[in-house]
């Protein structure tokens, strides 16, 4: 790829690239949307990346080609919302050059070609990738030393005002720390981050994401439903959040609560109620090297994304159900064994697989076999963030 790219830069910019940075995907291990409620995540990067060849430039324009896409310029002389804008490339480009100057640091000019083998729409977060990477170029660029979790925060703010999608700060956190991290955000306090150093194959499992070949096109409004009804009870209990709302307290106005909401929203709360305690064990589980511990909290997150969450079947859609499809084939080839569960966003992309080592070659193959196409991703765990490559020397 870096070879790729160097010499997709030379032909476009006519020039050398200077530096070559590199930021990875992530993947969700457990703490389905407990992110934007202020909860605890357990994710990991991955060896999965999106890399730039770069050369700062003297004028104030940031001017990216991203492979598959027409040249990207966006001038930093304004770094206001643009609404004609959201949804785009350039909204995040800008976005992340904004987060940087509300942090005092000046963004720098620089042209880019972009390549990534992330697979979009894959809910292993392109687009967290992406404004990490952009957000590690302008670290280097500007001399900001920012540590990961701010370039996060930069990530998220740019995809939640710029680009219009509500999220979390899961996706960022994980893609900019590297390796597999404990997150917590309690609202009002700092990101508690902590790494576990755990290599999952020296306990005889491969880490597998499964595409399930659902289109995450046109479902903005089933994600944008989690967080607003989650976001009504929380309210109901005059808080914003519902890491804020006492639990006991919950379950004691349950009928006034599901009055005010509605079921679905009752559901959702005691889903991420449940789902915090779940990465907590999980944690412990894996802190311990007790893979059972571990996969079980993993199943029982995947079942409760299913019947309280409710984030795998599409508003409407009765019988295209391919995240529900693509779970079952998979738990079945499982027979009991690792675990299987939606990541991220749901409603469409990938499941997340834990595969024993001795079946790996066989469980790809019949996934590939029921779902009609190459679906079976294996990943590793990337032990790095967000990083300058090298200085290119042409």
């Amino acid at each position: 790829m870096y070879q790729a790219l160097k010499q997709t830069f030379r032909k476009v910019f006519g020039e050398e690239p200077t530096l070559l940075f590199s930021a990875p995907g992530r993947t969700e291990l457990i703490g389905n949307h407990t992110d934007h409620q202020g909860g605890m995540v357990l994710g990991a990067s991955i060896d999965l990346e999106t890399a730039a060849a770069v050369r700062p430039t003297d004028d104030s324009c940031i001017r990216l080609l991203s492979e598959g896409y027409p040249m990207c310029s966006v001038s930093l002389s304004d770094l206001s919302v643009q609404e004609e804008e959201k949804g785009s490339t350039a909204a995040l480009i800008r976005g992340v050059a904004a987060g940087f100057a509300a942090r005092g640091f000046r963004p720098v000019g620089f042209e880019a070609a972009v390549s990534s083998s992330v697979l979009p729409g894959s809910g292993l977060s392109s687009s967290a990738s992406f404004e990490v990477l952009i957000g590690t170029v302008l670290n280097y660029l500007t001399k900001a030393e920012l540590p990961a979790l701010e370039i996060a925060k930069i990530g998220q703010e740019a995809e939640n005002r710029f680009y219009g999608k509500p999220s979390g700060l899961l996706d960022q956190a994980a893609a900019a720390s590297g390796g597999i991290v404990f997150l917590d955000f309690f609202p009002g306090r700092e990101v508690v981050s902590e790494t576990i150093p755990v290599n999952f194959r020296d306990f005889g499992y491969a880490i597998a994401v499964i595409d399930s070949g659902a289109d995450h096109a046109d479902l903005t409004a089933d994600y944008a439903s989690i967080p607003q009804e989650l976001g009504g009870v929380a309210a109901f209990f005059g808080k914003k959040v519902l890491r804020e709302v006492d639990e006991e307290a919950f379950y004691e106005k349950l009928p006034e609560v599901r009055a005010a909401t509605s079921d679905r929203a009752v559901l959702r709360a005691m889903h991420i109620y449940d789902e915090n305690r779940r990465v907590l064990l999980a944690r412990a589980a894996l802190k311990a090297g007790d893979m059972d511990g571990f996969f079980r909290q993993l199943n029982e997150s995947g079942l409760s994304s299913q019947l309280l969450l409710q984030n795998i079947i599409p508003s409407g859609s009765d019988t295209r159900q391919s995240l529900s499809y693509t779970i079952a084939c998979a738990k079945r080839l499982l027979d009991g064994e690792g675990a299987a569960r939606v990541q991220g966003g749901g409603f469409a992309g990938t499941i997340l697989t834990f595969v024993p080592l001795a079946r790996l070659d066989s469980f790809c193959a019949e996934m590939d076999r029921v779902l009609g196409r190459k679906s079976c991703h294996v990943l590793s765990v990337r032990p790095v963030g967000g990083v300058l490559l090298e200085e290119v020397r042409g």
